[in-house]
């Protein structure tokens, strides 16, 4: 078999070099992998640092090297990442403390769309619903993308660039420059990306090309170095061809402007003070004709949402004693979403620019949490947090498009409004100075999302209410158990995280529904959401071993079941078990790595049930990814990396990518999921100067 291969080869790797038990420190990955879980439930990692599989091009690429992250593919670009099974809404993804909501009504620009991984400088995932400092919903967890604070002690300046080359066309450059003094500091980053369509393994060209770029200004003021008030600026575009869809995105314009102040170590009962404001508008244009060929009888159409997000957060860290740490705050989100298209006739006779927009949606979030870490003698602690939210949603639409018809909307002008509570409970114990066990409860309640509550129709008889699922999506109730072990001792750094979920009213999005046709005989089909109850439940492990000062092994294993408890079958989109394993040289000047990616078939599935991003289509088989990569460091800031991903060019797509477009793509092989990429070489150049 050709995963053989690769399997042999890695085991080979490993048995090559002797177990050297010797308690040396090891140094950071040249390449990162695999990140382990070094605190409770957090997974921290440098989105700079060259990754392997390569495609970290935006904020979902960059999550896939975390056990237990997938990414769904829709082309080269903007897929949506998914942690234990959950993706969308149930995620929360913050840029810099800042929510971000895309506007497309199917998902072409996720919130990790927006993200330039290498203009941010921590990742941070936090699992499961153990936080309520972040906004609301976090069911599945929350992925927070920071910048560090800045102080100049003395009047100074970095810069840091990077160069990026890889197959298909694919180059990438980035810089950052910073200077200041003890009084503040200026910060400009520049991004830009871009590649070519990818082949799959067996040399077919999958429609996937795309170019994104970014201009982020920063103005810091800092009294002193426990005090920063900061104004953020940033423009950002691209355009991103996909493989799963009759659209392209030829548009994807975003407009950021952030003003935060933060003091800290104040040294009384009010340790620290955090204040944020934040002002985000996405304008999106998708089209079938900037991207690709047009069938002379197919008429140009385009479509331009846009949804502008305005939000605040403000919180109080007080230390009532030395073993005692509360967190008190609230935040704030308005969101509203309109849209325009072409006119009859098309694009080319009535254009998307001369419509008026009309909006289609409003929502309206606020928050108070707290959070409280309780010492529990010198080895133990409790981290407790309770958040409730308001939550209101109103239905702008006049009408409901249904193909080519309209119909009346039977919501219109409807408002929708709840309370949810989330909350958790986590004992933690030290081990030791560097192993800790936990055990915890959350529960999470989320609203529905925009794309729940008016992308999609009610799972009912075709009447005229059921066309709106606004008043019936109930909010959905997570409460979880999660347990597990950080360990660091020696030459052994080594997690395991399990988790145990019961859904109530669990969010189904399920295709191809059928109804009785609107008019006449007959019947459509159409997407519905519909509430189930649902169970869920798996983990991630990881080790990593230093067998001496040079050599180093890892592997790590996610896995995660799921059911649909109403219906009694499985419960859609979730990915099987997964296993990677590695082995990493590095002399301080030079290294090497390799890394062996196994996935096991997915038998279990439920046809055409899933999320709002993408529904089950089918049984798939396993496959194994065998890749390469090397390096080589001048100095501490200096380094050039280079790898080879995918290297036998297996032909293979993740369970859970989107299918291919129903109309084939002119020019393209018709294809039943997106492939990943085929062989890919990749070379990376980064430079620090200060």
């Amino acid at each position: 078999m050709k995963t053989c291969r690769p399997t042999a080869l890695g085991l080979a790797l490993a048995a090559a070099f002797p177990f050297n038990l010797l308690a040396q420190e090891t140094l950071d990955p040249v390449v990162v992998t695999a990140p382990p879980m070094s605190a409770p439930l957090e997974v921290s990692f440098d989105p700079r640092a060259p990754q392997q599989p390569l495609p970290a091009n935006d904020g979902a690429s960059l999550l896939k090297t975390v056990p237990g992250m997938n990414v769904i593919r829709k082309g080269g670009t903007d897929g949506d990442p998914m942690f234990r099974g959950m993706a969308a809404s149930r995620l929360n993804i913050l840029l810099d403390g800042e929510q971000i909501l895309g506007g497309c009504g199917m998902r072409m620009d996720p919130p990790t769309a927006y993200v330039f991984p290498d203009s941010y400088d921590r990742v941070t995932l936090l699992k499961g619903p153990q936080s309520v400092t972040h906004g609301p919903g976090a069911s599945a967890g929350t992925v927070l993308f920071e910048r560090q604070p800045t102080y100049f002690s003395e009047p100074g300046w970095q810069v840091k660039g990077a160069l990026t080359g890889a197959s298909f066309g694919r180059h990438e450059e980035f810089m950052d420059v910073k200077g200041g003094t003890t009084l503040g500091y200026v910060q400009g980053i520049l991004t830009h990306d871009q590649s070519d369509d990818y082949e799959d393994g067996d040399g077919n060209t999958v429609h996937s090309r795309y170019k994104r770029h970014s201009a982020t200004a920063i103005l810091g003021v800092t009294p002193d170095k426990d005090t920063r008030l900061e104004f953020s600026a940033i423009r950002s575009d691209g355009e991103a061809a996909y493989a799963d869809r009759s659209m392209d995105g030829s548009k994807f314009d975003r407009t950021n402007y952030g003003l935060k102040f933060e003091k800290e170590r104040m040294g009384g009962l009010l340790d620290k003070v955090e204040a944020q404001v934040y002002y985000n508008y996405v304008d999106h244009v998708m089209d079938n004709y900037s991207l690709r060929k047009r069938a002379a009888s197919t008429m140009a159409m385009a479509s331009n949402p846009d949804r502008k997000t305005t939000g605040g957060r403000l919180a109080f860290t007080l230390l009532p004693s030395a073993s005692t740490q509360l967190i008190l705050g609230a935040d704030q989100q308005t969101n509203i979403h309109t849209l325009r298209k072409s006119g009859t006739g098309g694009e080319f006779v009535s254009s998307y620019q001369d419509q008026q927009r009309s909006e289609d949606a409003r929502f309206e979030n606020y928050g108070l949490f707290a959070e409280l870490t309780q010492q529990l003698g010198s080895a133990g602690r409790v981290v407790a947090g309770l958040r409730s939210d308001q939550w209101e949603a109103w239905d702008k639409r006049r009408n409901i498009s249904i193909g080519m018809a309209s119909r009346a909307n039977p919501t219109a002008g409807e408002k929708r409004d709840e309370t949810l509570t989330s909350g958790f409970a986590r004992y933690e114990h030290d081990l030791s100075p560097a192993s800790t066990a936990y055990l915890g409860l959350g529960h999470s309640e989320r609203a529905p999302d925009y794309w729940e509550l008016f992308n999609k129709e009610a799972a009912a008889s075709n009447n005229s209410s059921s066309l709106s699922v606004f008043k019936q999506a109930a909010p959905e109730k997570t409460n979880q158990l999660d347990l597990g072990l950080t360990w660091k001792s020696g030459p052994v750094q080594a997690f395991v995280s399990a988790f145990y979920n019961r859904i109530d009213d669990y969010l189904l999005v399920q295709s191809n529904y059928v109804k009785p046709a609107l008019m006449g005989t007959g019947t459509r089909t159409t997407t519905v959401v519909r509430n189930v109850d649902a169970t869920t439940w798996g983990g991630e492990a990881g080790i990593n071993y230093a067998f001496n000062a040079q050599w180093k092994g890892l592997a790590s294993i996610a896995w995660v079941h799921g059911e649909n408890d109403t219906d009694g079958h499985a419960l859609g989109q979730m990915p099987p078990l997964e296993g990677r394993f590695g082995l990493d040289w590095d002399n301080g000047r030079w290294s090497a790595g390799a890394l062996l990616r196994l996935v096991a078939r997915q038998d279990r599935y439920a046809l055409y049930e899933g999320n709002i991003v993408g529904q089950d289509l089918g049984e798939t088989g396993g496959f194994g990814v065998f890749s390469v990569n090397g390096g080589y460091r001048w100095n501490k800031g200096t380094r050039i990396t280079f790898g080879v991903d995918n290297l036998f060019d297996k032909t293979y797509a993740e369970s859970i990518s989107r299918s291919g477009a129903s109309v084939a793509i002119l020019g393209y092989e018709p294809i039943t999921r997106v492939n990943e990429p085929g062989r890919s070489f990749w070379l990376k150049a980064q430079i620090a100067l200060d």
